[in-house]
């Protein structure tokens, strides 16, 4: 058996819309921590808005924010799966299917960067990232939409041999600038090192991990603590009502490269949005998040 053009269209446009209508288990257990641990009457208000709101829009099947963002998928190929058809159209006519079918009615997001005009289709959408799995026979498909509140306020600065202070410092300097524009409290992706393509790609990937896991690292580990005590310090609080919830988690991933070293961060709202699957040679489909 083999893996097919069908099943990768129906899964990749199932993933999208199911990740507009329902937050990760791991992110309503940290919205019910946060609102355990938080200090503030104001943002434990808005914390319970967010915790009815969630449960409303999958009890409902309602998007839980009208900016359904862009896909984005993440997609590791394993060694030995079996590919049939045309993999990569797949996820074009999934996401068409998709803006075809679903209800409520996706808005017009997508958007050419020269023209400004919007639209359901546009040149490389959905944006779609590849790698590899050594010895797997299945394809792993990660979908999380960008909306344009934690999108915006992405950044990355390139320094040369910096110390880890000057890296946790604009870390932080970036967090200070977004505010409470990125919808917290948010998950800080933080990618550091490689080239300039290879930092945003772990810094993106850095927001998809499980939260409650640290870095494997001890140190790195104690660098994600550090800073996410730092960001919650702010006071910017959920959706920027004050508070100590500002984040739920820092993310920090890094990789060797010379002695130039990018330093991205990237921002999951609240919403946390994030939905994959497995499709295995057999047809098998299994969902996580």
């Amino acid at each position: 058996m083999a893996i097919t053009y069908e099943i990768v269209k129906a899964v990749a446009a199932d993933l999208y819309g199911g990740s507009l209508k329902k937050i990760p288990e791991d992110t309503k257990a940290a919205l019910h921590q946060a609102r355990s641990s938080e200090s503030d009457d104001s943002a434990r208000a808005t914390i319970d808005t967010m915790l009815r709101s969630a449960k409303a829009a999958e009890q409902t099947m309602q998007f839980v924010c009208s900016d359904s963002g862009v896909p984005e998928y993440l997609v590791r190929i394993g060694t030995e799966a079996q590919l049939s058809g045309n993999i990569k159209q797949a996820f074009v006519d999934g996401f068409a299917y998709l803006v075809e079918t679903i209800e409520p009615p996706l808005l017009m997001h997508v958007q050419n960067p020269l023209t400004r005009e919007r639209g359901y289709a546009g040149k490389d959408m959905p944006l779609v990232t590849y790698d590899l799995i050594d010895g797997a026979d299945y394809i792993e498909i990660i979908c999380s939409p960008k909306a344009l509140g934690s999108g915006r306020w992405a950044a990355m600065e390139i320094f040369t041999s910096p110390p880890l202070d000057v890296i946790e410092k604009y870390i932080l300097e970036c967090v200070l600038k977004a505010g409470s524009q990125a919808c917290p409290p948010v998950v800080i992706g933080v990618g550091i090192g490689g080239s300039f393509d290879y930092c945003a790609k772990l810094a993106k990937q850095a927001t998809l991990r499980e939260l409650g896991k640290r870095n494997p690292e001890p140190a790195v580990a104690a660098m994600e603590e550090r800073l996410l005590k730092a960001v919650n310090k702010t006071g910017f609080g959920p959706m920027g009502t004050g508070g100590d919830s500002t984040a739920f988690a820092v993310h920090v991933e890094y990789a060797a490269g010379h002695g130039f070293t990018p330093v991205a961060v990237s921002f999951n709202c609240w919403i946390n949005r994030k939905a994959g699957a497995r499709i295995y040679n057999d047809g098998r489909v299994e969902r996580f998040e």
